[in-house]
């Protein structure tokens, strides 16, 4: 019987047969994964959306205006200090697993080295210029302090992803959203409710978080204890640097208009405007899902084509998904904002309206561009998200005083809208150069 088997699979039908099998199984684990990660994200956006409604109603539009600037403030050094670490760990992961004790010393070197390095710049700033970021005293300081352990939870997680861990991944990203809303209740019950105390209790979440990715990390203990790898940083660098580039300008066109309008309109504009981009991430979240599961699948293959075909599905069903979704999203914003925020937030539901043609790219542009992630990273992906970044500011400057929140998402949609065709551009290039490669063979 084994015989039988083994001279149907030396036959070049047996040969083709068993390649079809392998692909329908993959197909099959990857649908799973991503079925199981997205409910788990549906989850976990439920209780970051009562947390996001519990605390404009508690703060008002003010308070929520402060409490988002603090959380974008924190982010932000995340996004600057984190050195390209956050994909090239998923990267080189899933390629080779038994660098992860190296992979695990080298984010905790990056996140405290860089992280410290971020916070002495940004309290530094503090003390010469109070205020400057529209924020000053305990929230400041304590929007400055996330940053080393927020990038050390974002690169844990990244690594979680790297070795397919979605179990862990998914619980972790849970408990970090469920234990904030577990502190509204205590701070609420001794009347100690300020965007100051609702942003500490995200931060010991943060904390909670942390501690246990590394747990789950160093769950295999086979191949050693984390260790500080220099060769495999610098290794990395090439691949990182560019990561690192690109997630800065990224960043930047995704969450910089949010402190424009801080700046240039007020707190009170800023909680609605930080409202509707709430939820318009939400509508697209599936797409990040589809992202993430996708970049250490490509990475494990070594053909080219068979990337090609994995991305375009993944693309297909992405669009599939978020064309309903964010159609229901425009035809009920107004009903939901008033039902989840109150009527004090009406302003948020035309910015919210205008953005989700964009989210709608972005949304695409996340799944698609992991296939160039997973060949090399190259500089295109670069050049393209910093001239997005740059044509968003400078358009803002225009848009946010003379047409407020909406100009702000239009703008947005516009710079989205961009780089889903630059970058689908470059795609496409790789693709003809496939092609080109294979005929001449």
């Amino acid at each position: 019987m084994l015989t039988d088997d083994l001279n149907v699979i030396a036959q070049p039908a047996g040969l083709q047969g068993l390649k079809r099998k392998l692909i329908a199984s993959t197909k099959n684990d990857f649908v799973a994964k991503v079925g199981g990660t997205y409910a788990m994200h549906l989850t976990r956006t439920v209780l970051s959306l009562l947390f996001a409604v519990l605390v404009a109603r508690l703060l008002g539009p003010e308070g929520r205006g402060l409490f988002a600037a603090a959380t974008v403030i924190g982010a932000l050094g995340v996004q600057f200090g984190n050195l390209g670490l956050q994909t090239s760990n998923i990267h080189f992961a899933a390629k080779n697993r038994k660098d992860l004790p190296a992979l695990i010393g080298n984010t905790a070197l990056v996140s405290f080295g860089a992280g410290l390095a971020i916070l002495a710049f940004l309290a530094g700033a503090q003390a010469l210029r109070p205020g400057w970021l529209g924020l000053s005293g305990m929230l400041a300081a304590m929007s400055y302090v996330w940053v080393p352990f927020g990038i050390l939870y974002l690169l844990l997680q990244s690594l979680l992803l790297g070795i397919q861990d979605f179990r862990h991944y998914n619980y972790i990203e849970l408990v970090n959203r469920a234990l904030p809303l577990a502190g509204i209740g205590g701070l609420y019950l001794v009347h100690s409710v300020s965007a100051g105390t609702l942003f500490a209790a995200t931060f010991v979440a943060l904390i909670v978080a942390c501690v246990w990715a590394l747990l789950a990390l160093r769950a295999d203990r086979s191949n050693g204890p984390p260790r500080v790898d220099l060769h495999l940083l610098r290794a990395n660098s090439a691949y990182g640097i560019k990561a690192y580039l690109t997630s800065i300008f990224c960043f930047l066109v995704l969450r910089i208009d949010l402190l424009m309008v801080q700046k240039l309109l007020g707190s009170e504009q800023a909680g609605y405007y930080s409202v509707s981009t709430s939820i318009a991430d939400n509508l697209a979240a599936i797409a990040v899902v589809i992202g993430s599961i996708l970049l250490p699948k490509l990475s494990e293959m070594s053909d080219i084509r068979q990337k090609l075909t994995l991305t375009k599905k993944a693309v297909l069903i992405s669009a599939a998904i978020l064309v309903p979704l964010l159609t229901i999203g425009g035809l009920f914003a107004r009903p939901a904002v008033h039902i989840l925020f109150g009527s004090r937030f009406e302003p948020a539901v035309v910015a919210l309206v205008l953005l989700l043609p964009g989210m709608f790219f972005v949304g695409l542009n996340g799944v698609a561009v992991q296939f160039l992630n997973s060949i090399g990273y190259p500089v295109s992906i670069v050049i393209v998200w910093a001239i997005a970044t740059f044509l968003n500011i400078g358009l803002n400057l225009v848009a946010i005083p003379r047409y407020g929140i909406a100009g702000a998402s239009v703008v947005s949609s516009v710079c989205y809208f961009f780089v889903f065709v630059a970058n689908s551009y470059i795609i496409l290039r790789k693709h003809q150069n496939v092609r080109a490669a294979t005929a001449d063979v």
